[in-house]
């Protein structure tokens, strides 16, 4: 009996008859329903209005949904730009036949990218602080709503880890296959349960919150050095060159790092009058 071996073929959404409700899409409601409870204690506990709130809601949907979008796309399938240039920015194919598809690919690091410039422009028309002072608090709740994103990767057998070699793992069952693989989108939801417990505290009992851009930061430390980690039992998501030592997601991982750690340790706010 193989009891570490353990079969998952779940079904992908819930059939309403003239579509269906995928569970990865209720996935990033409940990631930004929670999101916004949490940036909600902290606006509060800043004494930001209830309309800034809002808005930031707003921009946060918009900003992470076409940039994981885009992200995806460009990086992974650049092929829709010719093949299927309208499923690109909605929920539908037109290759073969009209269908409803849902966003099913939707890439983190796009989403960091469109999450900054989104938190740029709410700055600049709603806050009016800085961008680091919104991306300081933001990343909190953000921290948190990757974890639910991963686990919808897992309900659809998505983003899988490589074949362990052994009887430990799990088996895709939707993906055809008899043997097991790292659960990979688990250990990455894992870590990311740790990462926003750390920002958490960090913001919370800690004074490092008034150092300008150091929580920021230190989500990129904390956040893209998971992913770097991660990727080594991941199966990759595009054909790689077999002459790289590292794949696609580590390398756009580093960048990031090195970002987060100069504004922990090198970046000084500009003094304003």
């Amino acid at each position: 009996m193989h009891f570490l071996k353990f079969p998952w073929n779940p079904d992908k959404g819930i059939d309403l008859g003239f579509f269906t409700l995928h569970y990865y899409s209720m996935m990033w409601i409940v990631a930004f329903v929670i999101g916004l409870i949490v940036m909600k204690r902290i606006y509060k506990k800043e004494g930001q209005t209830q309309e800034s709130l809002d808005s930031l809601f707003i921009y946060s949907v918009l900003g992470i949904m076409i940039g994981a979008r885009m992200g995806h796309v460009i990086f992974y399938q650049p092929e829709l730009f010719k093949e299927d240039f309208f499923s690109i920015f909605l929920p539908f194919s037109f290759k073969g036949g009209f269908k409803f598809t849902g966003f099913q690919g939707l890439a983190s690091h796009g989403a960091a990218i469109g999450m900054i410039i989104a938190m740029y422009l709410y700055n600049k028309k709603v806050l009016k602080k800085t961008l680091l002072w919104v991306l300081d608090r933001v990343v909190v709740p953000v921290a948190l709503g990757a974890v639910f994103v991963r686990l919808g990767n897992f309900i659809n057998s998505e983003i899988i880890g490589k074949p362990t070699g052994s009887d430990f793992g799990v088996v895709f069952k939707k993906l055809g296959e008899d043997f097991a693989r790292h659960p990979a989108q688990l250990y990455e939801a894992g870590c990311y349960v740790i990462v926003f417990l750390i920002l958490l505290y960090t913001y919370w009992k800690t004074k490092k919150r008034q150092q300008e851009g150091f929580l920021f930061g230190f989500f990129l430390l904390l956040l893209w050095t998971v992913r770097f980690f991660v990727e080594f039992v991941k199966e990759a998501q595009v054909d790689e060159r077999s002459d790289w030592v590292l794949n696609t997601g580590q390398w756009l991982s580093i960048p990031f790092i090195l970002l987060g750690l100069y504004f922990m340790f090198i970046y000084k706010p500009k003094s304003r009058a």
